[in-house]
Formats: C-alpha cells, sequence, structure tokens
C-alpha cells in the first residue's frame, strides 16, 4: 500500500493504471490496495470511462484525500479592487 501511496504523493491525480505501469504491480493488486485506502479515507476514488480510438477504458481516477497541489509558479493576477 505505501508504494501505491508514494505513487499519488509524488505524481498527484493518477488512474489505477498509471500507477500499476509505474509500480509494476498488478492491475488486480493495485485495485485491491485503493479500496482499502479509500475505506480508509486515505485516497478518493472515481469511475471513469475513456473511449481512446473507439476502444471502451474503464479505470479508477483516484487522488489523496485532503490533497491541495501548490500553486502553480510565475505571476499571479491582481486583484481587481
Amino acid at each position: 500500500m505505501t508504494e501505491v501511496l508514494e505513487c499519488l504523493k509524488k505524481h498527484g491525480q493518477r488512474l489505477d493504471t498509471e500507477i500499476a505501469k509505474e509500480t509494476g504491480v498488478p492491475l488486480a493488486t493495485v485495485r485491491q490496495q485503493l479500496t482499502g485506502l479509500a475505506a480508509t479515507g486515505a485516497v478518493i476514488l472515481c469511475s471513469l470511462t475513456r473511449f481512446e480510438r473507439g476502444v471502451r477504458l474503464d479505470a479508477w481516477q483516484c487522488r489523496i484525500s485532503g490533497y491541495i497541489p501548490p500553486l502553480a509558479p510565475g505571476r499571479k493576477a491582481k486583484p481587481t479592487a
């Protein structure tokens, strides 16, 4: 489970298939770990359906619960008063 959490901390929001590729863990094992983490509230899961080149892909999109990504670098717009 720690490798799944580390992958999400490093990359932010990911698909379960991407996590399986990056960690080298089988997809079925990654999904079991994600459901366990979702039950504890550490991870948020969403079911996702995509069509790439006419092929249907069903995946889970997941991110760490309560994670707010850092602000993007560069100039920020000034508030208008």
